[in-house]
């Protein structure tokens, strides 16, 4: 089966590791999960396997073959979408248009673009907004529209970097039912980086655990949960606090 993965990946910023051999595989269907403290390098991860940052150590690899040295363009084009924190829409666009631009940017002919942006934005259940300015969403939607632009092209895999950051308990609900759509219905492998711990826990079928750099645990939501380095990482020592894992990270 297709796979993307990260071998024994390092990152050193002056001389200080960001990551160190950090090892990680993402399949077609198969959400995972990438959870871990503040500065644990989630982030720093993924602008390595979409070619935003060079790694020190390790290489990225799409079924087997190097993508280390390619620029992010060439690894969009790949089909390896990815979401950025900050949304980062072009604001003064048409929602339908930065779709559009996309498509196009990844080698379609404008009337191909604008057709599976229109059909995209119906599958995400967000065609109404295709005449806003992307400027004018309220933030929640910006994240949607995000989604929605980063799934043009029918990319094999996507990743989501904090995308249920600032939402409600329902709106959070409505997004993990659009990942897992996203999984069951396009086939697309799908990394989440969250802080919402829960959201992770409640979706992801696989669940790798970031400190300091380096993978700390890795397993099923449920040995997640039951993990004494995982609580560790986020509570500190036993000694700190008598909450159980599965409280501390609900």
């Amino acid at each position: 089966m297709a796979h993307l993965s990260a071998d024994n990946i390092s990152v050193a910023f002056a001389g200080l590791k960001a990551l160190s051999s950090v090892t990680l595989d993402i399949r077609p269907g198969q959400i995972s999960g990438l959870i871990g403290p503040n500065g644990a390098g989630k982030t720093t991860l993924v602008n390595v396997l979409t070619g935003f940052q060079m790694p020190t150590e390790g290489s990225v690899n799409l079924d087997g073959k190097p993508l280390t040295n390619l620029k992010p363009h060439q690894v969009r084009r790949l089909g390896i979408a990815r979401t950025f924190q900050g949304g980062r829409l072009f604001r003064d666009l048409a929602v339908i248009d930065n779709l559009e631009v996309t498509g196009v940017g990844l080698g379609m002919s404008r009337r191909a673009a604008v057709a599976e942006a229109e059909a995209m934005l119906d599958w995400i259940g967000i065609s109404a907004l295709g005449g806003r300015a992307a400027g004018t969403l309220p933030y929640t939607d910006e994240r949607r529209v995000a989604i929605g632009r980063a799934l043009m092209g029918r990319p094999a895999f996507i990743l989501l970097d904090e995308p249920a950051a600032g939402m409600s308990a329902q709106e959070a609900t409505d997004l993990s039912s659009l990942v897992k759509r996203i999984a069951r219905d396009l086939g697309c492998g799908v990394l989440i980086i969250e802080h919402n711990v829960g959201l992770v826990l409640g979706l992801c079928d696989h669940i790798v655990v970031l400190d300091s750099g380096a993978v700390i645990e890795e397993g099923t939501p449920t040995e997640i949960r039951q993990s004494e380095k995982v609580r560790h990482a986020y509570m500190g020592t036993a000694a700190d606090t008598a909450l159980p894992v599965a409280e501390v990270l609900l």
